[in-house]
């Protein structure tokens, strides 16, 4: 089996334990790391299903006065290669100011620039390896993302979905410098 075909199957054997396992929990105590007092900016996401949440997460970067970034998926071909990617847009936290596009709610506005500003990226995750390396959803827009950005790089998970385990990787995985989970908070780098 070559690293795409196992990362699909590893995917849905994931998210059947995940959706089996699901209860919310939140993600406050990363609020307390060095990386977010220091930062000014930080991207984050919505999540939906049986993601870890984020809503209280990102209510209190934006109590803290910190600028929330949240990711809108594009068509446009930043990347030079096949798919979508992301922009990251500026979020003030009140709900019309997003847009429902598929699953997903999405900020309207203008893409963040410079990059360079980006302090923090929070992602989603289904896994983290000892490496920092995460296994997603399975479109790429978050390793093609964080290729741009040199910011601390967190994901979040559930307990339990830290792995000891190396998970398959492809040349365009991108390491995450953190994992945390609702207890803990793990650096790689």
């Amino acid at each position: 089996m070559n690293p795409s075909e196992e990362k699909a199957s590893l995917r849905e054997r994931y998210r059947r334990e995940r959706k089996a396992a699901f209860v919310p929990r939140d993600f406050l105590h990363i609020l307390f790391a060095p990386e977010f007092t220091a930062a000014r900016v930080v991207a984050s996401y919505i999540s939906i299903e049986f993601e870890p949440v984020t809503q209280t997460l990102n209510k209190e970067i934006l109590t803290l006065g910190k600028t929330l970034l949240l990711p809108r998926i594009t068509s446009a071909k930043k990347f030079g290669g096949n798919g979508a990617s992301m922009d990251w847009v500026a979020w003030n936290g009140a709900s019309e100011n997003l847009k429902k596009n598929k699953n997903l709610f999405e900020p309207i506005g203008d893409p963040w620039q410079p990059l360079s500003e980006i302090d923090i990226v929070i992602t989603p995750a289904l896994r983290v390896d000892g490496d920092g390396y995460r296994l997603g959803q399975g479109g790429g827009y978050y390793d093609r993302a964080l290729g741009e950005i040199s910011g601390w790089k967190i994901a979040l998970v559930h307990s339990g979905e830290l792995t000891s385990e190396k998970l398959p990787r492809e040349g365009h995985d991108q390491q995450v410098s953190a994992a945390a989970t609702p207890d803990l908070l793990v650096r790689f780098r």
